[in-house]
């Protein structure tokens, strides 16, 4: 039997002598190991008559040289933090949220990406479950998650940025995504600095580690004042609203950000 759909999802450029040549560039590094030949041969073509070639057939000089641009598919990394506190609704988003792990994790099996889910509340994270592709595992994981308490947003975001970061060692070609599900309001620090300005310092952090965001406010539109929205912002990611959490849309909107 064939599968019905290919293997990795997601296409990435890469520094290894694997995958598909695309393109030729000039060498990035001074040592070039990854020669393009073709490409090499065209931008020394046209200077052979004024070289020397009493005894080669083919003169090549140092800037005549160029490399291969590879790319190959890559699995991707799906992290999902929830705010469990009882800031919102949280029977809404958390049904919403495990149905949308769920759609992507039958997804993953035959793609091969990986998910993850952190939840947040009280004044601590919990990595309810590790980075996996195994349907069973997360139905068990998800089948009881405690709510209440206040909201630490910060370790949320830092525990997210942790597992990014370790993830990125053992497995540096994967493509990290995060679905953050807040209002924004973050209450509880880890250090001295202000809640809000403190998560707003570890959104740059998951920013600039390359890590694509999502970032789905779970406030109500009567109260909303525009902090999910500032923090989506800081993460260089769009902003769904409340009216996005449901287990059908919020699939299809991690599934649009992918491609």
């Amino acid at each position: 039997m064939t599968r019905s759909k290919a293997g990795r999802r997601s296409v990435t450029k890469t520094e290894r002598k694997r995958g598909r040549y695309i393109q030729a560039r000039l060498p990035q590094k001074d040592r070039v190991t990854d020669l393009a030949f073709d490409a090499t041969l065209r931008a020394a073509a046209p200077y052979q008559k004024t070289r020397d070639r009493d005894d080669v057939a083919l003169a090549l000089e140092k800037q005549d040289l160029r490399e291969k641009v590879r790319v190959r598919r890559s699995a991707n990394l799906i992290i999902f933090a929830v705010d469990a506190s009882w800031s919102m609704a949280v029977a809404e988003r958390m049904e919403a949220t495990k149905g949308a792990i769920m759609s992507l994790l039958t997804d993953a099996y035959q793609r091969r990406d990986r998910v993850g889910l952190i939840v947040f509340n009280k004044n601590e994270s919990h990595l309810v479950l590790p980075p996996t592709n195994s349907v069973q595992l997360a139905r068990q994981a998800l089948a009881d998650i405690a709510v209440g308490g206040k909201t630490p947003l910060s370790a949320g975001l830092m525990m997210s940025y942790e597992v990014f970061r370790k993830e990125s060692y053992t497995h540096p070609d994967v493509i990290p995504m995060l679905i953050l599900l807040t209002d924004g309001a973050g209450n509880v620090s880890l250090s001295d600095l202000p809640p809000q300005e403190e998560a707003h310092r570890i959104a740059d952090l998951i920013k600039d580690a390359g890590v694509r965001s999502v970032v789905i406010n779970m406030e109500h539109a009567a109260f909303d004042q525009g902090l999910a929205k500032q923090l989506a912002e800081r993460l260089d990611g769009p902003c769904h609203t409340l009216a996005d959490l449901r287990a059908d849309t919020l699939y299809q909107a991690v599934l649009d950000e992918l491609d």
